[in-house]
């Protein structure tokens, strides 16, 4: 089944406390991935910013807006229970628990008097439909900006000249730690005569093998004769890896060939990955505005 979001995690949140017990959190998580049979692949899965596990950031976000009614308690660091108002709440026989639920209690009115706790309930709806977390909610608007930034990345270098696109390339791959510097990179790049290929890059800095390149700045899809051709050129040049970057887009069959071409190591960007990928390693971007997303540093409060 799909991840449940952290308002359906509320109520299964406090029956795992029921018995009145101090419980670890993190066995808290534990037994709420196996009541919602989570598999490891979901249990595995990532925020989009790889800084927390999706679950175990839900898990975290319904206990804190219980912990804000009064519900649920922090006995000690990392440690929770449930309290006597949640234990009245619970043998009301509950079929759900949300955000909207817990508007009727009064530490959570009260914590919403706080600026602090007012900015973050804008932030959450209080009508039970949202189901992100804030975490969720920053990093899908963030995703949504990226995506914006790229369309309009790739419609200027579309505009670029063949010269000004090639070197794009070379800015990029050794942007991203290929070719060891700039300068050895650009010395290596559009070799005349070898058909199919623009260029030949380092794949590490002690130059221990090479990549091939073709670049192309193309408005039509590529297909699958212009791959089977740049493979050919490799073959010719006794190389086995090389990267064939477009504008454009590929075709399924010239995506299915890479796929099944156990030879050669060939990998395929696209003009709107190539836009991502340049935005990832600051290549024709800049940071316009910076937002730094705390937490709490455990190891400050350990007593010694």
């Amino acid at each position: 089944m799909a991840i449940p979001d952290f308002q359906t995690l509320m109520l299964p949140t406090l029956k795992v406390l029921d018995d009145g017990n101090e419980h670890p959190f993190k066995d808290v998580v534990e037994v709420l991935a196996t009541e919602f049979k989570l598999t490891q692949e979901e249990l595995s899965e990532m925020l989009p910013s790889r800084r927390a596990r999706t679950f175990y950031n839900r898990v975290a976000w319904a206990k804190f807006y219980l912990k804000k009614a009064g519900l649920v308690a922090q006995t000690k660091r990392s440690y929770l229970s449930i309290t006597r108002l949640g234990l009245e709440t619970i043998k009301s026989e509950l079929n759900y628990i949300n955000i909207k639920f817990l508007e009727q209690f009064p530490d959570y009115i009260k914590s919403k008097e706080s600026d602090s706790a007012e900015d973050l309930d804008q932030a959450q709806p209080s009508d039970g439909v949202v189901k992100n977390t804030p975490e969720e909610v920053l990093e899908e608007n963030y995703t949504k900006l990226n995506s914006a930034l790229a369309i309009d990345l790739l419609d200027i270098v579309k505009s670029s000249s063949p010269t000004f696109f090639e070197r794009l390339v070379v800015n990029l791959l050794v942007s991203m730690g290929y070719g060891g510097t700039l300068a050895n990179a650009a010395r290596v790049t559009k070799r005349s005569g070898d058909e199919g290929i623009d260029g030949v890059i380092d794949e590490d800095r002690l130059g221990l093998d090479s990549i091939y390149i073709q670049a192309k700045r193309w408005e039509g899809v590529v297909g699958r004769p212009e791959i089977q051709k740049f493979v050919g050129a490799l073959s010719g040049q006794r190389a086995t890896k090389g990267v064939f970057i477009t504008t454009s887009d590929f075709t399924k069959e010239a995506l299915e060939f890479v796929k099944n071409n156990n030879h050669y190591k060939v990998v395929l960007i696209n003009g709107f990955t190539l836009a991502k990928l340049m935005i990832e390693n600051n290549v024709g971007v800049s940071v316009a505005t910076t937002y730094e997303v705390k937490s709490i540093d455990s190891d400050f409060f350990v007593d010694e």
